[in-house]
């Protein structure tokens, strides 16, 4: 056993902050996920995975141009440079959002149509195994470190307290991200059934 009692401590803030990140991760991952899938209003961040050809280059639509709201149903698209327009709306074709724009040459207005109740409840099933496949992986990072605090009682690198207690806070770390989970599943259907 590790000499000092700090020292057991120390490994274990270790596993749990590496635990954190993963989780942190997790989170992120989800919050993109959900991002993508389109609700009943326009938000900007359905461009997010766009890329446009700029010379050469596939670059994010969001480099090339300004994205705002015109109003809640109809994104507008300003190109920086004129010349890019037909190629953003080509990205926007290519893309899966399943959006049409239409352009004036120097504008681009992507409308959104509203959302058909089936349509809603088949998202809200995206969503869902969204925020299952969160909590999956969730899980597995405290299997992962529980099993690195369990190796190391096996190793008596650590006291049995100092496992008990690693596991304690590696399960309270796990809890607190399932209920973000939560929070933002719910958020996301909420946004996914307003008309």
């Amino acid at each position: 056993m590790i000499g000092e009692c700090g020292s057991s401590v120390t490994v274990i803030d270790d596993i749990k902050t590496d635990a954190e990140k993963r989780m942190k991760k997790s989170i992120e991952m989800l919050e993109s996920a959900f991002s993508k899938v389109r609700t009943g209003r326009a938000h900007p961040s359905i461009l997010d995975g766009i890329n446009v050809k700029y010379y050469g280059q596939a670059v994010p639509l969001k480099q090339v141009a300004q994205i705002t709201v015109e109003d809640g149903r109809t994104l507008l698209i300003k190109p920086f440079e004129r010349g890019t327009s037909q190629d953003i709306e080509r990205a926007i074709h290519a893309s899966d959002i399943g959006l049409n724009p239409s352009s004036n040459g120097e504008v681009i207005r992507l409308p959104t149509p509203p959302l058909t109740e089936d349509r809603r409840r088949d998202l809200i099933k995206v969503v869902r195994g969204e925020a299952e496949n969160a909590r999956v992986a969730l899980r597995n990072v405290r299997r992962d470190a529980n099993q690195m605090v369990k190796d190391l009682l096996k190793e008596k690198e650590i006291s049995e307290d100092d496992a008990r207690q690693g596991e304690e806070q590696i399960q309270k770390l796990t809890n607190h991200y399932v209920d973000r989970v939560a929070e933002l599943l719910e958020k996301k259907e909420k946004d996914l059934m307003e008309f």
